[in-house]
């Protein structure tokens, strides 16, 4: 018998949690293909983690029982599924949600003026990613204390390790979904009424969506996109409080908010990691995978190695968008991207012209997000 893999790490521990990106570094460059306690492979290199992207035959999308659409699909499966989704993130839809997002950015950001200490992340980042998908999706904005508070409970759960926990929050969330589809089945007039009902309307393969499969699709639409919208959100406005000029560039010409984004984000992922699962026995960095491992991809560490972005650290105007993995690469890249960025951008628009000079509050540092999520727990900010 073959002797299990000795763990090379465990992101949970007390020193990761404290400073996670200089963990991964610290990975990336020691131990680029390191084996967990949970029996999971992890990548940190760029080269590693583009090979795995692009290859959905030896690395398979599906790595859980329950239905994930269309991530958790892989060919010929997936196709379908992908081309049902995109036009709900097509340039006409971006449009259509961009005066609707940046109203929602403005009433946050105008009641911040004249504060002199302001958490970006709980009154600004997370009330706007919360009512902007709400709004998206057409549901009444009393669900965002239910999501916000779902969101957190899903957190605790996942680093525990609380699989009953994570059962029951599933549950919880289809819960929220069927009210929502309900809803839209016993009121004719809603069925023509947003995206939701759109949703609803739609067909693959000839056939209409499952409630399993729309719960899913919904799930994605939500839950990952508040999480990563409010972190990318806290991490832009806390690295801008921190370089005056970059700052100042962007309030006179805030266009250049769409590549300043990115390469920020570049240097902090909001979104910490994937998973793929070896369909076969693979050879990984020199480890050896074995069929049906799973293998997380860690977004952060990979988006910040040397070898394909010098002095990973700085802030590079002209860096090439195609090395950069914010919105993934291959088949699955993020479909809903162009909304992200639309988004991004109006939104920290918004907070700089309701304010003359972000600065980081004094006494006060950020606080890491903890694992499972990427960027900042609290940013504390003045300036407004």
């Amino acid at each position: 018998m073959t002797p299990p893999t000795r763990a090379d790490w465990t992101i949970r521990d007390a020193a990761t949690q404290a400073d996670p990106r200089a963990a991964y570094d610290r990975m990336r460059e020691h131990c680029p293909v390191a084996h967990d306690t949970a029996g999971h492979w992890t990548l940190f290199r760029h080269a590693d983690v583009r090979a795995v992207l692009l290859d959905h035959t030896q690395f398979s999308n599906r790595v859980s029982q329950h239905v994930s659409v269309p991530n958790g699909m892989d060919p010929p499966e997936h196709g379908p599924f992908r081309h049902l989704i995109e036009p709900y993130f097509s340039e006409q839809r971006v449009a259509w949600f961009r005066p609707l997002c940046r109203a929602i950015a403005d009433d946050l950001a105008q009641p911040l003026q004249g504060r002199d200490a302001v958490d970006i992340m709980a009154d600004f980042a997370l009330p706007f990613a919360l009512r902007a998908q709400c709004a998206f999706m057409g549901w009444p904005q009393s669900l965002q204390q239910r999501l916000q508070d779902w969101i957190q409970r899903s957190h605790q759960a996942r680093f525990a390790q609380d699989r009953p926990a994570l059962a029951q929050l599933a549950a919880a969330f289809d819960a929220m979904i069927d009210e929502q589809l309900a809803q839209r089945r016993q009121s004719a007039a809603a069925q023509e009424a947003d995206i939701t009902s759109e949703l609803m309307r739609s067909r693959v393969n000839g056939r209409p969506l499952s409630d399993a499969e729309m719960a899913s699709i919904l799930r994605n639409w939500t839950v990952g996109e508040v999480g990563t919208l409010a972190a990318a959100i806290g991490i832009i406005a806390h690295y801008l409080a921190d370089n005056a000029a970059l700052q100042q560039r962007l309030r006179a010409q805030p266009e250049q908010l769409y590549y300043a984004n990115d390469e920020i984000q570049r240097m902090h992922n909001p979104l910490l990691e994937n998973r793929r699962r070896a369909t076969c026995p693979v050879e990984l960095g020199g480890r050896q995978i074995g069929q049906d491992e799973q293998v997380v991809i860690n977004w952060v560490a990979a988006n910040r190695d040397p070898r394909v972005f010098a002095e990973p650290d700085c802030f590079r105007w002209g860096r090439n968008p195609q090395d950069n993995l914010l919105y993934g690469a291959g088949i699955h890249v993020c479909p809903g991207a162009p909304m992200a960025r639309m988004e991004l951008v109006e939104v920290m628009d918004s907070l700089l012209q309701h304010s003359h000079t972000l600065q980081p509050v004094a006494g006060r540092p950020v606080l890491p997000a903890r694992y499972p999520a990427s960027g900042y727990a609290q940013v504390w900010l003045t300036g407004f």
